[in-house]
């Protein structure tokens, strides 16, 4: 009897496993395609970080192309994958008086503008095209995207330093040996014009909302990708790559419990304005998951951070500082979990030239030359009183700091008196902006893009219980 339950009840266990892989098969095959017929509607108030793909005239009218530089998840699904293009057009321009007056301390008569830009149409990467609007963005320009430099160990400070060296001297090198030189050596000419012509440089970026929800098919991006790994806390990779972007990140080690948080923040951050202690907020813009695909971190969830260092900029050139660590993870659904966060990367404007330190700090970079520059204007203005050489020589020498111009009226006017005036007046300039002026503040406008290193808060160790004293 026991034979013959085996032969019967094997038959039936062998169609029974067919059916289940052929479901699993199926299921596998299938999920893209109803992923994709899923419609996700995206919210007004979600951002949208956008960036300019060619120059553009500085133009009432002039068509614009951008393209989207970080996913836009709903319901931890991909709606807008980065890469997506967004088009539209200058529809006013703005005085930038603040430009205006700093130019014609430098004897430049350019009316300096301001583009306000809206776009009307999205493209996704697989051809999809919806009509959009968006509220008029002002204030664009070039970001970079900032990472938190490495602990050196001992010789921190020189390797530092050094490393800031080698990047200083590599940008610079960047200018004449990248394409483009033709492009950059016109825009200097500009410069050094009484007046040149304006644009909107390619990279100006802005950060854009829908005016209303937009109804997009969800794509069928894979949500799990072992590629983006967060397994070691003091492994993690804070610069991600272009083809990942469009991925979560994902946790492959359950023991490691490290996150790399990407969000925004949701109000401006400025060494100027905060205080230590003063408590802000951030929310995550792509969801994290963990092994076996397990969503550990939704897209919405909210960093609870303190400012722990606030140093405002002073007088003579004095920096400010800025430091914040996040402490609290609030999921959607109410839960709350206390984590320790540092900031790993953030994308901030170019212009602002700022630097993360490894513990999350974030100050402006050291300008060079803050010794040779006034005293190199300084010995060169001198130089026109020098009575050896021809005055056209002197004059050449001595008037610097106006542009182009500037330097022919030195050179023609053949007075060595008007030269050196030219010259001290550079020099005195430079002065002022090494010595004499407000140093830099740090500030993070709303909606900064920004990566942060999180672990779960130790727990604190429990106190045992006190015996009683036996009288």
């Amino acid at each position: 009897m026991k034979v013959v339950a085996m032969t019967v009840i094997r038959p039936r266990r062998v169609p029974r496993l067919r059916r289940i892989l052929m479901a699993t098969a199926c299921l596998g095959l299938c999920a893209p395609a109803l992923i994709a017929q899923q419609k996700l509607s995206v919210p007004a108030n979600a951002p949208l970080d956008v960036e300019l793909v060619h120059h553009a005239p500085m133009k009432v009218g002039a068509p614009l192309t951008a393209r989207v530089l970080y996913p836009v998840y709903v319901d931890s699904l991909l709606a807008i994958p980065a890469t997506s293009t967004l088009r539209g057009r200058v529809v006013a321009l703005d005085p930038n008086k603040k430009a205006r007056r700093h130019a014609l301390f430098y004897f430049d008569f350019t009316p300096y503008d301001t583009p306000v830009v809206r776009f009307d149409q999205l493209t996704l990467p697989n051809g999809k095209t919806y009509a959009i609007t968006t509220p008029d963005a002002s204030g664009g320009t070039p970001v970079l995207h900032l990472t938190a430099n490495a602990p050196h160990g001992k010789k921190a400070f020189l390797k530092a330093e050094f490393d800031l060296a080698r990047q200083r001297a590599k940008a610079e090198a960047a200018l004449v040996t990248a394409p483009g030189r033709l492009d950059r050596l016109r825009q200097f000419v500009y410069g050094q014009l009484p007046w040149h012509p304006q644009r909107i440089d390619k990279g100006t970026a802005w950060t854009v909302y829908f005016s209303q929800p937009v109804t997009i098919a969800a794509s069928a991006a894979p949500a799990f990708q072992p590629s983006s790994t967060i397994a070691d806390p003091g492994k993690i990779n804070t610069v991600s790559a272009a083809s990942e972007v469009n991925h979560p990140a994902t946790q492959v080690s359950a023991g490691s419990g490290a996150w790399l948080l990407d969000a925004y923040l949701t109000s401006t951050l400025s060494s100027a304005t905060n205080k230590e202690g003063d408590h802000f907020q951030a929310y995550v813009a792509q969801p994290v998951y963990g092994p076996h695909h397990r969503l550990v971190v939704p897209e919405g969830a909210l960093l609870i951070g303190t400012i722990t260092r606030s140093k405002p900029a002073r007088r003579f050139g004095r920096k400010g500082s800025l430091r914040f660590t996040f402490n609290e993870l609030k999921l959607p659904g109410g839960t709350q979990k206390p984590v320790q966060g540092t900031l790993a990367a953030a994308d901030a404007a170019r212009s602002a030239d700022l630097r993360i330190d490894s513990e999350g700090g974030v100050a402006p970079k050291k300008k060079p030359g803050k010794f040779l520059i006034p005293l190199a204007f300084s010995l060169l203005a001198v130089h026109g009183l020098d009575s050896d050489g021809s005055a056209a020589e002197s004059g050449a020498t001595a008037s610097n700091g106006g542009g182009i111009v500037w330097r022919i009226i030195g050179i023609v006017a053949g007075s060595r008196q008007l030269a050196t005036g030219i010259g001290s007046y550079a020099a005195a300039q430079s002065f002022y902006n090494h010595w004499l002026t407000r140093g830099q503040n740090v500030t993070f406008p709303k909606n900064t893009r920004i990566e942060v290193v999180t672990a779960p808060a130790p727990h604190r160790m429990a106190m045992p219980a006190a015996n009683p004293i036996n009288k």
